[in-house]
């Protein structure tokens, strides 16, 4: 029997999440100012889904990936993995729990070692974790070239030698070799060309099949997130937006915001026409943010109390969350 997405339990979750950067220095080497970077994000990720994440450049969707695979240092706020505390955790323990937590990175020519063959770039991770015998791990190397689309021959060659969507498969083959429960991809197919992404995007759902991924999939294409994606969180100058399932969303999204983005999205089908929203202006700094809504600046909704009151989460439908005082 299947279960439902909102009856699984959350394998991630994290509260009140946030990431701050010193901006300028003040007197005595200490900050004057400071850039928040991921701004008390919270939500969950149920076990087995894919959670989608989108937003404008420089949002902080990134950098949020980067924090739940603890390659950065949060400021503050909580990460569970299973129940258990991840935030501050320590040397030997992020590394045993980078067995469990692995990223696909974006760029597949700057991800991979040129020094290094295919065999040596995958044999890696199990060598770090001394899991395995030097032939053991050599085969378990093979045998992922084969379940990625690739050839066994392939370990033999340099990264400089193959083509972009071939080094993104490596580089999703590395992430997969010790075998975790949780991925996160950081623009997995942004860099590679048009008629190579619906490939990746297709290899990505069947190995979440095959080996029963929960993924963080960290995109600005809304039309990739919508179909990779069971639930989907929008994210603007660091804050979150909207959180809905993925058909609710590009259905009856509710922030203006996402309202917006859904509108840029080409329409492919004959007939069908969407009325674009252009937003006004420029994202604001995260130096110094908009008081009130983040997002009034821009709103083509905004009303006096947007530029006063804060917007609090709440719910606006099922599953459906969203900050805005409009709804």
């Amino acid at each position: 029997m299947s279960i439902s997405s909102l009856e699984r339990e959350p394998l991630v979750a994290i509260d009140r999440l946030t990431k701050r950067y010193p901006a300028a220095a003040g007197g005595f080497g200490k900050p004057k100012a400071w850039v928040n970077a991921v701004n008390g994000v919270s939500f969950e990720i149920r076990s087995g889904e894919t959670l989608g994440l989108v937003g404008e450049s420089g949002c902080g969707k990134s950098t949020t990936g980067q924090l739940l695979a603890r390659l950065l240092e949060p400021t503050s706020g909580s990460i569970r993995f299973r129940g258990r505390e991840l935030a501050t955790l320590r040397g030997r323990e992020i590394r045993d729990m980078r067995k469990h937590i692995q990223l696909i990175f974006q760029d597949p020519y700057a991800s991979l070692n040129p020094r290094h063959t295919i065999g040596s770039i995958l044999e890696e991770p199990l060598r770090v974790h001394r899991i395995g015998s030097s032939a053991e791990r050599r085969q378990q190397a093979r045998d992922m070239l084969e379940i990625v689309g690739l050839d066994r021959s392939y370990a033999a060659r340099y990264p400089h030698e193959l083509s972009g969507g071939q080094r993104q498969r490596i580089g999703i083959a590395r992430a997969l070799m010790l075998r975790p429960s949780f991925v996160v991809a950081d623009e997995p197919v942004s860099a590679l060309d048009v008629s190579v992404q619906s490939q990746i995007l297709n290899l990505l759902k069947e190995l979440q099949r095959r080996f029963a991924l929960t993924t963080l999939f960290v995109s600005h294409d809304l039309n990739v997130v919508q179909y990779m994606s069971d639930r989907v969180a929008v994210m603007y100058l660091g804050t979150l937006v909207e959180l809905a399932p993925a058909e609710t969303l590009f259905r009856s999204a509710v922030h203006p915001y996402t309202r917006a983005l859904i509108s840029a999205i080409p329409s492919v089908r004959d007939g069908e026409r969407r009325e674009r929203i252009v937003l006004r202006g420029e994202v604001p700094s995260p130096l110094h943010p908009p008081a009130g809504c983040p997002f009034h600046t821009r709103c083509p909704q905004a009303v006096a109390e947007c530029a006063l009151v804060p917007p609090e989460w709440k719910s606006v439908g099922p599953d459906h969350y969203a900050r805005c005082l409009l709804t």
